[in-house]
């Protein structure tokens, strides 16, 4: 992963990653469920409202600007709250193959285990995404679950793998 840095958003990145967000969003529509018209990170400031949330982070690769995210945020519900789930995650494809996504899910899984009480990791991907499922499978995520025709676009439609890793102690 030669070149890039990788951290924690801060406000002043929230542009950046609106921008990004909705370059993932056009150029792999059946790889993630928000659409540009209905994503809850399509303007900066929504991006800087989330990023308030003490339980929730969204990490970024820099490289001569923002190439890659991924967020994690606690489960809201109190009976589920010793789940952290993982979403968004992308990299820009002059990026890829270079260890970013890799290094963008390790963020992940390190802020996951910062909060107290998590002992599970979920998250979901689409069957159109076989590298980023590769990516999960190499940091110990398994599949538990398979949703048919989970996302539908334009015609298409995409099976959606749910997988889940334990933390370690």
């Amino acid at each position: 992963m030669s070149g890039s840095e990788i951290r924690a958003l801060e406000p002043a990145d929230a542009a950046a990653y609106a921008s990004l967000r909705r370059e993932a969003l056009l150029g792999a529509p059946l790889s993630f469920v928000s659409s540009p018209e209905d994503d809850r990170c399509s303007s900066a400031e929504a991006v800087v409202e989330m990023l308030r949330d003490p339980e929730s982070a969204i990490f970024g690769a820099f490289d001569g600007g923002l190439v890659g995210g991924v967020g994690v945020y606690r489960d809201p519900h109190a009976k589920a709250a010793h789940k952290a789930h993982i979403w968004g995650m992308y990299v820009a494809p002059p990026q890829r193959g270079r260890g970013v996504g890799a290094a963008l899910l390790a963020a992940a899984l390190d802020h996951a285990r910062s909060l107290p009480g998590i002992s599970w990791v979920h998250l979901g991907v689409s069957s159109t995404a076989p590298a980023a499922r590769h990516i999960y499978e190499a940091a110990g995520f398994e599949v538990w679950g398979a949703e048919p025709e989970a996302l539908r676009h334009q015609g298409e439609s995409a099976v959606e793998y749910h997988m889940a890793r334990r933390l370690g102690d």
